[in-house]
């Protein structure tokens, strides 16, 4: 019966510890032109984004080891208050602000929203 009763308060608070946060991973494939300064403005752009949109709290782009498809070279990660937060994020104005950076030197990428 302990056995039972510490498993079920070890669920409980394993679950009210779970970060209800979405990381929205975008894996980049740059276009062949794009320039080195093209590129770091859209980096450094992705960064001002909290500020720009509450329902992010951070933004990660700096790739340690980056093991993308074939000419995919970068991983940029947001991290955004909850699902409802992402949603709201698309087609707001702080999204279209990045897109114009963003959108005329990406030329694919592939995106992964992961939360627990």
């Amino acid at each position: 019966m302990k056995l039972l009763l510490a498993a079920a308060l070890f669920a409980t608070v394993a679950l009210a510890q779970s970060p209800t946060t979405v990381l929205h991973v975008i894996n980049v494939k740059w276009k062949a032109e794009a320039t080195p300064e093209q590129i770091k403005a859209a980096v450094d752009a992705a960064h001002q984004l909290p500020a720009k949109f509450p329902g992010i709290k951070r933004v990660w782009t700096k790739n340690i080891k980056y093991q993308g498809q074939e000419g995919y070279k970068q991983a940029i990660v947001m991290e955004f208050e909850s699902e409802a937060a992402l949603k709201k994020y698309a087609d707001s104005p702080a999204q279209k602000w990045w897109y114009e950076i963003y959108m005329p030197i990406r030329e694919e990428s592939h995106t992964h929203d992961i939360t627990n």
